[in-house]
């Protein structure tokens, strides 16, 4: 029984390192084909702001798949070997995982800024609200 349990378990994380890279791969493609289109159309270095947050998210989402293969992995029997790789992998995985969201929350923080700015009306400008003329 226990050999079924692993090779289903083996098929389990061939699967989910699959899925995977297929986001990393998907987020990459994607991400490099709004790169060259705001290359194209001449936008400012603000304007790849976007294009880094989309392809952060693929990869976070990409990393939370890879290390889910992981805890698959180590679910049968597993070796103090085996544990001690899935912590180091795990904490390494982790950490990655932690400072891109906080760089992708910062980003949107900044962008969320800039967007509430160019929104408000400048009290200086010829016919703003509460400005005589």
């Amino acid at each position: 029984m226990e050999e079924l349990l692993a090779e289903v378990v083996g098929v389990l994380v061939t699967v989910v390192e699959a899925c995977g890279a297929a986001v990393i791969l998907v987020g990459a493609v994607w991400a490099f084909a709004r790169f060259v289109w705001v290359g194209v159309r001449g936008g400012g270095s603000r304007a790849f702001v976007p294009v880094r947050l989309t392809l952060g998210r693929f990869l976070a989402l990409g990393l939370e798949f890879q290390l889910a293969s992981d805890v698959l992995r180590t679910a049968v029997a597993p070796s103090f070997r085996e544990l001690g790789q899935l912590a180091a992998v795990a904490a390494i995985r982790t950490a990655l995982n932690y400072f891109l969201s906080r760089e992708i929350a910062e980003e949107r923080r900044q962008v969320a800024e800039e967007e509430a700015g160019r929104a408000a009306p400048d009290p200086a400008a010829p016919g703003a609200p509460g400005r005589t003329v």
